[in-house]
């Protein structure tokens, strides 16, 4: 009776979550196998896997398969080296060290929708953006950066958004290094790139690989950077495998199409989660 009462008090909710997991799941894997258009919603084929062989045979879907893997590998070196060195430079006491703190976080909290149309209108439009004011300053032709570089402008939004989640998981690791340790390597004669190379830096890698593992599990599905403001284009260079399966849906308006490519995406995800949670184990061990 004192091991069933528990199990049964928590029944209820865990039956909820499966549920809410495994319906969405299943009607994602059956219309994955029929061929349902919604311009002709009343026509539902079995086509087997004829929606995969369609998805993967997409002119598109390699590049976007490569953008990803750009846009993923590019945010998060970035985020990484720069909240390192954001996060030594603000660990150490200063005036007014609290509210340097609570600005270098403030872009975290900042919805993706604002973030990139903060970025589009106000930082890189070629007009009157600040990018453009800086270009003019130097005497420079300033750049149109949703034309010219969509991929790498929706890479430095990202980066921008997501460096304080890095730099404050960095700031709190830091707290934790031993400060007696430092000193006596700074005794011996260990000058400050030695004691960041030999001690810092391995003391730093649990968090990192926290960091990388939460920055790739969240960038595989971004979708509201790339809709506010590139669309996608110009033609598909910034495109990714979330955009897609949106063009495929509610462009295309080939759900069959596009739920083959989100069971595509859902395995990719839990690949590179399997890696990733292997990579925090060895750290952590």
């Amino acid at each position: 009776m004192t091991r069933f009462l528990p199990r049964a008090l928590m029944a209820p909710a865990v039956t909820t979550l499966f549920l809410w997991m495994i319906v969405p799941l299943v009607m994602t894997i059956w219309f994955s196998l029929v061929h349902y258009n919604l311009m002709q919603p009343g026509d539902k084929t079995f086509v087997g896997i004829e929606n995969f062989h369609y998805f993967i045979t997409d002119p598109d879907f390699w590049p976007a398969v490569l953008q990803t893997l750009e846009l993923l590998g590019a945010v998060i070196v970035i985020t990484v080296v720069l909240g390192v060195g954001l996060a030594l430079l603000v660990n150490e006491p200063f005036p007014g060290q609290g509210i340097v703190r609570v600005l270098l976080i403030s872009p975290f909290f900042v919805m993706p929708t604002v973030n990139a149309l903060l970025w589009k209108h106000m930082m890189m439009n070629p007009i009157y953006g600040v990018l453009a004011h800086v270009w003019h300053f130097f005497g420079a032709t300033p750049i149109d950066w949703m034309t010219d570089l969509p991929l790498a402008s929706v890479i430095l939004m990202l980066s921008w958004q997501w460096l304080p989640f890095a730099c404050l998981i960095f700031i709190t690791s830091l707290q934790s290094l031993d400060r007696e340790q430092m000193e006596a390597a700074r005794m011996d004669g260990a000058n400050a790139l030695h004691q960041f190379w030999y001690l810092t830096l391995p003391h730093l890698g649990r968090s990192i690989a926290v960091v990388v593992m939460i920055e790739m599990i969240f960038l595989m599905s971004v979708f509201a950077e790339i809709f506010t403001t590139t669309g996608g284009g110009p033609g598909n260079e910034s495109t990714n495998l979330a955009f897609l399966i949106f063009k495929q849906a509610l462009m295309n308006f080939d759900v069959g199409v596009a739920s083959a490519g989100a069971l595509f995406a859902v395995v990719l995800a839990n690949i590179a989660a399997v890696f990733l949670i292997r990579m925090v184990g060895k750290n952590l061990d």
